[in-house]
């Protein structure tokens, strides 16, 4: 399989970058920042990527999407890597629609994958219980009760889960914590009794939240996927959601690079453009073929995504690579431009606290390069 985009491929990204450029470059990330904007986003940019079809590009036709894949919602969350585009397209779009469809009964699929395309919904994951992705170490539990189940616990960096109309809530059902088996996956609708959401501002300028299960109780309906079997039937929309951040922390090393070379060939010491400079030349030559090797296999890891099958080795492999990309593209970045690298006047910083989070987002670099060894017999 040739890595490259094939024509209706290379449109859709040509006509995301084009779209990005224009309707939410990092200007509109400074504006919500600095006005402290509590949900974080634009809802009328929402509006129109839902109306572009991005809210839908891992959505099949017959329920409202674009079908365009992983290649599709990597291309599109590569080109907001560029501009540092703020939106739930990957708590919802991404996350959210990746998980129902892979677990998802008909029913739920037919109820909320149609709504999630249209971006009428937020639906996002609740998961993470710590600062570090250990799945399969869920304590929240759910306990059966009657014809439902009782959910108590937290959760902690739930992506938009402050705007989320709907939860994807993993919780343990049996076993106890370090166990993959024994876990359920469970839909918490916002509102419900005992659920509380608190917002959290994190370092990128966009809003997290912790959310707080106090009993809340569900009916048998809401479980999502086999009992007790979530971890393996939600981890290959995981790694898809890995694949695609992977794809945005690529964006950002993209553009990273794009600004510094631009800096070296117009920033002048003793009277010499410093990009003439030996030592920046040999740095930023390294960046490229750092980037280029990530870009490889990001492409890869999505093109298997889309091919089906195991994509554990892959999709640890690209997350790994762009996240230490995207740290050398960042670090590279603010000191090749020296002391105005460091200032807030200066874009730079709004891309390497991007980029920090996303390395972390399901799995930093040492748990997937951990990942990628097992699955590499090492």
């Amino acid at each position: 399989m040739a890595l490259i985009l094939n024509e209706e491929q290379q449109l859709l990204k040509e006509s995301a970058e084009g779209f990005f450029a224009e309707k939410a470059p990092i200007s509109q990330l400074r504006a919500l920042r600095d006005a402290e904007d509590e949900k974080g986003f634009s809802e009328d940019l929402w509006a129109e990527m839902a109306e572009m079809g991005f809210a839908g590009l891992l959505v099949d036709e017959n329920n409202g999407g674009t079908d365009f894949g992983v290649v599709g919602a990597g291309t599109v969350a590569e080109s907001m890597g560029k501009t540092l585009s703020a939106s739930p397209f990957l708590a919802s779009a991404v996350i959210g629609a990746a998980v129902v469809k892979a677990a998802g009964s008909d029913a739920q699929k037919q109820e909320l994958l149609p709504v999630i395309a249209a971006g009428e919904k937020i639906v996002t994951l609740a998961i993470d219980e710590t600062a570090h992705h250990r799945p399969e170490n869920t304590q929240l539990k759910a306990a059966s009760d009657g014809d439902g189940f009782v959910l108590t616990g937290m959760k902690t960096f739930v992506c938009d889960g402050h705007v989320a109309d709907t939860f994807l809530v993993l919780a343990r059902t049996s076993g106890k914590a370090g166990d993959t088996s024994g876990l359920s996956l469970f839909l918490v609708n916002k509102g419900t009794g005992g659920l509380i959401v608190d917002r959290t501002s994190m370092t990128d300028s966009r809003n997290w939240a912790k959310v707080t299960f106090e009993g809340v109780r569900v009916s048998a309906d809401a479980l999502v996927g086999p009992l007790d079997g979530a971890f393996n039937a939600i981890e290959p929309a995981l790694d898809q959601a890995r694949i695609i951040i992977a794809a945005e922390l690529l964006g950002i090393a993209q553009e990273c690079l794009d600004r510094t070379v631009e800096y070296l060939r117009e920033r002048k010491q003793f009277g010499v453009v410093i990009g003439t400079f030996q030592g920046l030349q040999h740095r930023a030559s390294h960046l490229f073929s750092e980037i280029e090797v990530t870009r490889s296999a990001v492409l890869k890891a999505m093109q298997m995504a889309d091919a089906g099958g195991d994509i554990r080795w892959f999709a640890s492999l690209a997350k790994a690579k762009a996240s230490k990309t995207a740290e050398l593209a960042t670090n590279e970045a603010i000191q090749m431009h020296g002391g105005i690298g460091m200032t807030d006047e200066f874009d730079m910083g709004f891309y390497i606290k991007r980029a920090r989070v996303l390395q972390a987002m399901f799995g930093d670099f040492n748990f997937h390069a951990d990942r990628f060894a097992a699955c590499s017999s090492y």
